[in-house]
């Protein structure tokens, strides 16, 4: 089994040079290919008490490993297909349980150990443009290059990442190339449409114009909180999502807000009603319904201040009342960093350096769950004494060969994993390896 998984990492990877030598000019089709693999090493730490979903307090490594087939064509005027194979496998710290902005964001698509192959990405997208504004777009991952309108409008129906169009922060987006931290992804609070291994059934629409950009995007919910298996019943589990980015530049240099709402339906779970059969130990399951909704937002903003460096935050909130369904157990987030390159100061221009704080919180009805010995998919110690879950992560990501090659060593220090004063502290010691053609 581990041969037949060797030879097709190594088959990716010789796939992706063949093909990925795309330009402006050659863009009928785009192949590319990443892999990112990502190590991460807890010493131990004290806590009062554990429960079924703690974080291990003893000393503890493990490591993920993602690879993807980026796969382009063009098929008619304004219209582009894109398939994306993906192999993953590895773990999380803890069997990815006991922080709820956990430390390392790609094992938000690892469904078990042992790596296996998916469908990760497989839609159509139909843009039509008008206007002469034009920009010179060069190929990349899911991206055809060639000139293209800043005046259009866009629809994609298929399988694909919200990430893929929302939240596209400039310094935290990405834990293949920035931040590794769950709650750096996205908005940390926007309950994040997507099946366990990251990835949604829908259609996304976008209106956009040279300074700003209006997207909606309606998707399928799964019929289990992190679940794989899609929900038929369309009109009663469902997700919304509505972004405005306004793009502008300040002394020549640029910078974007976005503005996200959503509001997510399904059969899910009340706190309150699972405290009110059982005050002790109660179980959120219990109480699924149809007719249940999460609603939310999130604000997002990057500014460069120079050529080199630049800075961010994002706030996102939601309501609390009903069980997280798809991301992490976040109510409420503020986060907020730095990205410096290194092309001025120390004559390396393609390496990075990061460093952000985040705060994440819960609403009273979950935070009381929590108290009284529930357990989420991702956290539960059994109680809880509360306070705010503070998380600070610092990196630097090495150009190590030619821009196709990079290693970046991250330390992320924990408080209150978990929302819980009485674990912790905890330092998570990371390296991440990531090649891309």
């Amino acid at each position: 089994m581990k041969k037949n998984i060797l030879l097709l990492i190594l088959l990716f990877n010789a796939t992706s040079i063949a093909f990925a030598q795309d330009t402006v000019k050659q863009d009928r089709f785009s192949f590319h290919f990443q892999q990112t693999i990502i190590t991460q090493y807890k010493p131990a730490f004290s806590a009062k008490y554990s429960g079924d979903n703690s974080l291990l307090t003893g000393t503890e490594t493990q490591s993920s490993i993602t690879s993807t087939f980026f796969g382009a064509a063009r098929l008619w005027k304004g219209a582009e297909a894109f398939f994306n194979p993906e192999i993953s496998g590895g773990a999380g710290l803890s069997k990815t349980l006991g922080v709820a902005g956990f430390p390392n964001g790609e094992t938000f698509r690892i469904g078990s150990a042992s790596p296996a192959i998916y469908i990760a990405r497989l839609y159509f997208k139909q843009r039509f443009e008008w206007g002469k504004d034009m920009d010179t777009v060069e190929a990349d991952a899911n991206k055809l290059g060639g000139l293209r309108s800043k005046r259009y409008f866009s629809i994609a129906a298929g399988k694909f990442g919200m990430a893929d169009f929302f939240d596209g922060n400039e310094f935290s987006h990405d834990p293949r190339s920035q931040f590794m931290n769950w709650a750096l992804m996205d908005n940390a609070a926007w309950d994040y449409p997507a099946n366990t291994r990251g990835y949604a059934l829908g259609i996304n629409a976008e209106f956009g114009q040279p300074d700003w950009t209006l997207r909606f995007a309606l998707t399928m919910s799964t019929t289990e909180a992190n679940g794989s298996v899609w929900d038929q019943k369309i009109g009663k589990a469902n997700t919304q999502t509505l972004e405005f980015e306004k793009r502008y530049t300040i002394n020549d240099l640029k910078g974007t807000v976005r503005l996200l709402g959503f509001i997510n339906n399904g059969k899910m779970g009340n706190y309150n009603q699972a405290l009110a059969l059982s005050p002790v130990a109660p179980n959120v399951d219990t109480t699924q319904a149809y007719g249940r909704h999460k609603y939310g937002f999130g604000i997002s903003a990057d500014q460069y201040l120079s050529k080199d460096f630049g800075v961010f935050a994002k706030v996102s909130y939601n309501d609390g009342h009903t069980q997280t369904w798809y991301f992490t157990e976040i109510d409420r987030s503020i986060s907020f960093g730095a990205q410096l390159s290194g092309n001025t100061l120390w004559n390396r221009k393609d390496d990075q350096l990061g460093l952000a704080f985040i705060g994440n919180g819960l609403s009273a009805p979950h935070r009381n769950y929590l108290a009284a010995g529930g357990y989420g998919f991702l956290i539960g110690d059994g109680k809880l004494n509360y306070a705010a879950e503070m998380i600070a992560e610092l990196y630097y990501k090495l150009n190590a060969y030619q821009n196709k090659f990079f290693l970046t060593p991250d330390y992320q220090f924990i408080i209150n994993p978990a929302y819980n004063k009485d674990r912790g502290p905890v330092n998570v010691f990371s390296i991440r390896a990531h090649v891309e053609f």
